[in-house]
């Protein structure tokens, strides 16, 4: 799995240090708070099911009956459109994406095709998002929610609400998304709808994470845990599972995050999703620190940095570098903690990443300064 050196495995060196004391370990972990962070709050705005697109392709709208041979032709236009603007996403076109479906959402306004309106809106939605431009982003999806009332469609609905609370938990707007969250789950129980259910109790943790409430948190991933095992679908399973770890490690209960990790990690394997299962180690090797034990630690960040190197995702690859520097650096083995900083330097800027790298400068000479 991609390549490893193993000159920095210095695992003897590091199990000598084995009980290094708590304050130390704590001062890791509450440096590495970022890092954990950013496993609360995959902020990934999921495509409408069934009316707008998940399980339908864009062929089969084709047998929803239009009026007239003219709206028909215009209607292949729309779906044409639609079709580039997904290409264009998949090739990093983002704004050639916009443009495409600016062009399919005025012909699906045209001639009243509202289940067309509403996946062109909630994937400008998501494209936006991407851009960094929530107004515009938060606009699009308000538009495709309008969509979905129109015709009184309540699961494109849920999905679009659960969506725009995404965005206002991206924005850190928590107590909006909570309601937009809370408004969701009512309608799924409403209509009986266990997988919006799910969703919505997974992003209800997501608020109370954010918000540091993480007794709060993990009740609701436990509550979303039960509804996406019921319908036996592994990968939100996955996820859940990695967002309990995440809650439980923040909670300092160490060994149900411990518990929660490998359940995911397995699972990730099982449905092939290196993101959650990249999630899982990098969560395992945290937790491994948090408690001290450095010989699992190591092993698991080997795992990680193995992992992020083969599917060449340079961003966790960093956090997995600077992971092994700090922990070389807090068991005193100041030799490969700087090997470990020169290369997470290296891979910053490589990302173009400034601030990052600036502070990993800054680490490092503190490392050579302390060097025999």
């Amino acid at each position: 799995m991609g390549y490893f050196d193993h000159n920095f495995d210095n695992s003897r060196n590091v199990d000598q240090t084995e009980s290094f004391g708590m304050a130390n370990r704590s001062r890791l972990v509450t440096s590495l708070s970022g890092i954990i962070a950013l496993a609360f709050t995959p902020l990934v705005m999921l495509p409408c099911p069934m009316a707008w697109g998940q399980t339908r392709s864009i062929d089969q709208q084709l047998a929803i009956p239009l009026d007239n041979l003219r709206d028909r032709k215009a209607r292949n236009r729309a779906d044409f459109f639609l079709e580039q603007s997904e290409l264009a996403k998949q090739s990093g076109n983002l704004n050639d994406a916009i443009a495409y479906l600016s062009q399919a959402g005025e012909i699906y306004q045209q001639i009243g095709d509202f289940e067309g309106l509403g996946k062109t809106y909630n994937s400008l939605g998501q494209t936006y998002a991407k851009l960094g431009r929530y107004q515009d982003a938060e606009r699009a999806l308000r538009r495709g929610l309008g969509a979905a009332r129109s015709q009184q469609s309540f699961q494109p609905q849920i999905y679009s609400i659960n969506n725009i609370g995404i965005l206002l938990l991206q924005t850190r707007n928590l107590k909006a998304a909570q309601e937009a969250f809370t408004e969701a789950l009512t309608i799924s129980r409403t209509i009986k709808d266990d997988d919006g259910e799910g969703l919505s109790l997974n992003n209800l943790g997501l608020v109370a994470a954010q918000g540091g409430n993480y007794p709060e948190a993990i009740k609701w991933y436990e509550a979303a845990l039960v509804l996406r095992r019921r319908s036996r679908d592994k990968l939100g399973e996955t996820n859940i599972r990695n967002n309990l770890g995440d809650a439980y490690l923040a909670a300092r209960q160490e060994k149900d995050a411990l518990y929660s990790y490998r359940i995911a990690q397995i699972l990730a394997e099982k449905v092939d999703n290196v993101f959650n299962q990249i999630r899982a180690i990098k969560g395992i090797a945290l937790t491994h620190i948090a408690t001290g034990k450095n010989r699992q630690a190591v092993k698991a960040l080997k795992e990680y940095l193995a992992l992020a190197q083969e599917q060449n995702n340079r961003r966790e690859e960093l956090v997995a570098l600077k992971l092994f520097a700090q922990l070389y650096q807090d068991t005193g083995n100041w030799l490969e903690a700087r090997a470990f900083y020169e290369k997470a330097i290296a891979v910053a800027h490589a990302l173009g990443d400034i601030q990052e790298e600036t502070l990993l400068i800054s680490d490092l000479a503190q490392i050579i300064y302390v060097t025999p």
